[in-house]
């Protein structure tokens, strides 16, 4: 009981105030609905929500309204005739957010004289919708409690082994393994490798000739070649003669005394 009440309340708290602030829209305001009217304009500054309502007033039998798709508010296409309001004081409550589109159906009104209207319908509070109202359980502390029924029970499903893994630290000396050890393996024997026979240094002959040897020469410039050791021994420079000296003559006589 108390359940249903705090409902009732939740859903009157949402929808008065949008009820309370509907707002009725004369189309066109004075003018009414006409030709030669721009309507894109009349509804720039306007903001309409779920709940208003759009008032067409116009001379019965002169015009109606038609509510149509974007694609048929764009080429002016008529629906039929049949879904037209044509009581020239009709009323749209907007029940829904989104596009709507509004035209007139009489001759080219639509198309030549742009007798035609869109407009784009919000939430009270915005796009989003209202939340849902939930109900809110409250338990009484002198309730009795709920008895508990037995579920059948389940049989768990197996879990599959996992084989233990021994986490070491990576400091910490490998774990001995459990497992049983392996045979040590035998290396095989190989048969010894022959001997190669040694052959001894060759003998020289008693007619052999006998090497010469060459004395060691020390060389003390780097450039300078080694004397060989069969050169001749350098002869000495002879001694150095005196060096002749001219005579000195007397100067001979001037050709021209008179000078």
């Amino acid at each position: 009981m108390a359940s249903n009440k705090l409902l009732m309340l939740s859903v009157v708290a949402i929808f008065l105030p949008a009820m309370a602030m509907a707002t009725d829209y004369i189309v066109g305001d004075d003018s009414g609905w006409t030709i030669n009217f721009d309507y894109q304009a009349w509804a720039k500054d306007k903001v309409f929500y779920v709940g208003d309502k759009l008032v067409f007033q116009y001379p019965k039998g002169y015009h109606n309204v038609f509510k149509v798709n974007g694609t048929a508010f764009k080429n002016c296409d008529i629906p039929p005739a049949n879904q037209a309001l044509s009581s020239g004081n009709d009323t749209v409550v907007l029940n829904t957010p989104g596009r709507k589109w509004y035209i007139c159906g009489v001759s080219n009104h639509c198309s030549a004289y742009a007798q035609k209207l869109f407009i784009t319908v919000q939430y009270q509070y915005g796009w989003a919708p209202a939340p849902t109202p939930q109900i809110l359980q409250v338990s009484q502390p002198w309730a009795p409690t709920p008895a508990l029924t037995p579920s059948s029970p389940s049989t768990p499903a197996p879990t599959p082994s996992v084989p233990d893994t021994i986490v070491t630290d990576p400091w910490a000396s490998s774990p001995i393994s459990s497992s049983p050890p392996l045979p040590t393996p035998i290396a095989p024997s190989w048969p010894p490798a022959p001997s190669l026979p040694t052959t001894p240094a060759p003998t020289p002959e008693p007619w052999a000739p006998t090497t010469l040897s060459v004395p060691e020469t020390t060389v003390t410039d780097p450039w300078a070649p080694a004397p060989a050791p069969w050169a001749p021994s350098p002869v000495s420079s002879p001694p150095s003669l005196p060096t002749p000296t001219a005579p000195s003559w007397p100067p001979a006589p001037s050709p021209y005394p008179w000078i």
